[in-house]
């Protein structure tokens, strides 16, 4: 069997992801992804028409990894496990969060919404509170990608030093003035719970306002 024979939109798309992993995103294009593959150009075309098409077979298969083959019955911790997954596939490609921003929702985009809609079709919450929700959770989900990914800012050792023993930062003294502090190793999850505990407070309040609303 040819190699071309050996292609499909799954493979191209993994070989490009595999491109942008190794020499970031810039890297990826139709000749880069045929070269890896061994193929001409042209034999691409059949399967992603265009760069455009390329980039949403990208997404696609991003948006796959994060739809969970199976999910707890709790709402709230089948949402902890959505995000967490969000949150892991991104880790590992940091730089899709900016170059996916263009991709149109492919399927795998659609099943990840509808397992979220699914999750949360038993809270009592309307559909703009439950969008609402999801795109909330996002922001912090991809708040906190953004951090891990951005790596330690280049700081001026000296003038630190200098600023924090003169007295005029008191608080940032008490805090960093013996070296460096970490924050805490489980604050995705704290940060999370924290988020789902006010959502939680507004879904116990709009399910005792519907009750009371059918007592009258």
């Amino acid at each position: 069997m040819s190699t071309t024979r050996r292609l499909n939109r799954e493979k191209i798309a993994a070989t490009a992801l595999a491109i942008a992993d190794a020499e970031g995103f810039a890297s990826v294009s139709m000749r880069r992804v045929a070269q890896e593959l061994g193929v001409g150009t042209m034999s691409l075309y059949h399967y992603v028409k265009n760069k455009a098409k390329l980039i949403a077979a990208m997404d696609d298969a991003l948006m796959a990894d994060v739809v969970a083959p199976s999910l707890p019955k709790q709402w709230r911790e089948a949402l902890c496990t959505i995000a967490k997954r969000t949150r892991d596939v991104y880790l590992r490609h940091p730089w899709a969060l900016a170059a996916m921003q263009s991709a149109p929702p492919g399927v795998n985009a659609m099943r990840h919404m509808e397992q979220c809609l699914q999750v949360l079709s038993g809270t009592g919450m309307t559909i703009p509170e439950k969008l609402t929700l999801l795109a909330v959770i996002d922001d912090f989900v991809f708040g906190y990608v953004l951090r891990e990914t951005a790596g330690d800012p280049n700081v001026d050792a000296e003038l630190a030093a200098k600023e924090l023993a003169s007295g005029g930062f008191p608080r940032l003294a008490e805090a960093f003035g013996k070296g460096r502090v970490c924050a805490m190793p489980n604050r995705f999850r704290l940060g999370l719970e924290a988020l789902l505990d006010s959502a939680t407070r507004r879904v116990t309040g709009s399910a005792a306002h519907t009750r009371a609303k059918r007592v009258k």
